[in-house]
């Protein structure tokens, strides 16, 4: 087994993955930690020497990936993703680049590849964002075409909330939220007693739709990022069966060659194979 071989079956190993994720996790609390002043006064060094000795540990994983992938490593989205924030972690934390100290907090999301499980979800999660385009279209044409209605109609009995459209957009975005909507309706309807229905009509479509849609599609592309125990079943079988038609394939062929074999010495030598007998 070659030296990359061998790092690349140790970086694969379960150990690894776990104190990985351990040293992810603990460098997570460690930065939360560092916001305390408290607890900076009394461990401050501490907390500094733990964020040191965790970005030494994933620098030197990441080094080790390299090393055993070579330019396979590149042909993972999820390396890169490692290895950005990695970098974004070695960048000095001072003079113009000061801000991106805040960023050392991103590190946490490295458990995110660590990690299968999130991996999975991740993973579905961006399958699921071609629908998800589709529905944030139609629910931002549902809030323009009410906030241009609500601008028509309530414009000059609330003001402050759908005087023009930019302010109506707002006020609608809130109501979708559930922000404080029962306020904004009772102060319509003080002037419109009407008004709820254009509230209700717009609360149903654009948060109890629009919300059992997103989840509908985020749903549906994690059923099938991962196969269920039927289907898991299923391909098990599929596999055993083309093993077995494959094994097989390999004892028609060798009988074939068996009797291919006493035609191929009888034309190539012009005699009778031993066993048989000579005509006369």
């Amino acid at each position: 087994m070659s030296r990359q071989e061998r790092v690349r079956s140790i970086i694969e190993t379960r150990l690894v993955q776990r104190v990985i994720i351990f040293v992810i996790v603990v460098n997570a609390v460690t930065i939360g930690c560092e916001t305390s002043s408290y607890l900076m006064e009394r461990m401050g060094g501490f907390l500094h020497a733990v964020d040191r000795i965790a970005l030494t540990v994933f620098t030197v994983e990441i080094a080790a990936r390299l090393y055993a992938y070579r330019g396979a490593f590149f042909k993972d989205p999820w390396n890169w993703f490692d290895a950005v924030i990695v970098a974004i972690a070695l960048v000095p934390a001072s003079g113009p680049t000061s801000v991106l100290r805040a960023l050392r907090i991103l590190r946490a999301l490295r458990l995110v590849s660590a990690v299968p499980s999130m991996r999975r979800v991740v993973n579905a999660l961006l399958a699921a964002v071609p629908g998800m385009a589709s529905i944030i279209g139609l629910l931002v044409l549902m809030i323009y075409i009410a906030a241009v209605i609500a601008t028509k109609l309530f414009g000059e009995i609330v003001p402050e909330r759908f005087d023009e459209l930019p302010r109506s957009l707002f006020t609608l975005f809130q109501i979708m939220t559930g922000d404080d909507w029962g306020n904004v309706a009772q102060e319509v309807m003080s002037e419109k007693p009407w008004a709820w229905l254009f509230f209700i009509a717009y609360i149903l479509m654009s948060t109890f739709v629009a919300l059992n849609l997103f989840i509908a599609v985020v749903v549906n592309a994690m059923n099938d990022s991962e196969p269920s125990p039927a289907e898991t079943q299923t391909q098990a079988e599929l596999k055993a069966v083309k093993q077995d038609l494959a094994a097989l394939h390999a004892k028609l062929d060798l009988l074939l060659l068996r009797e291919e074999e006493p035609d191929a010495l009888t034309a190539a030598g012009g005699r009778q194979p031993p066993g048989t007998a000579s005509p006369r």
